[in-house]
């Protein structure tokens, strides 16, 4: 029995967890050095932040108004008013390369820009493309 309690608690013990991971790490103190906030009546608006870090961020919002159309359905979907959002940001990742980002969001969907993103490749060659060949029906019951 005294076998079986040693047994346990040295199990026990050894499933406790001796600390965090990043335990010697100890987080930078950063302060915001800069900030911005404006609202406007019109339902615009446009803020801003810099931190003591270099990291930066703004963003820009207006409201638009937006055109009825039909859709491809055939629904018809009236008038009425819309967002148009710009913004950009700038830090520095932990390897060390500059990350700078500008998007727009509007009618056109949200649109990032950075040299930091991938890109899809462009194919300057035509693929190839089988032959048609002609149809004629075969089989049980033709």
């Amino acid at each position: 029995m005294q076998l079986f309690l040693f047994a346990t608690l040295l199990a026990m013990a050894a499933a406790v967890p001796s600390g965090t991971p990043y335990a010697g790490y100890k987080a930078p103190a950063i302060a915001i050095v800069a900030q911005s906030d404006v609202r406007n009546g019109d339902g615009s608006s446009q803020w801003s932040y810099a931190g003591s870090d270099g990291t930066t961020r703004e963003e820009s919002q207006a409201q638009k108004s937006v055109p009825g159309y039909k859709d491809s359905y055939g629904k018809d979907y009236e008038s009425g008013a819309g967002n148009t959002n710009r913004g950009s940001s700038y830090y520095v990742s932990p390897e060390g390369q500059k990350i700078s980002l500008t998007w727009v969001a509007d009618e056109g969907g949200f649109q990032p820009k950075g040299d930091h993103l991938p890109v899809a490749p462009v194919h300057v060659y035509e693929l190839p493309v089988a032959p048609a060949l002609p149809y004629s029906r075969t089989g049980p019951g033709y």
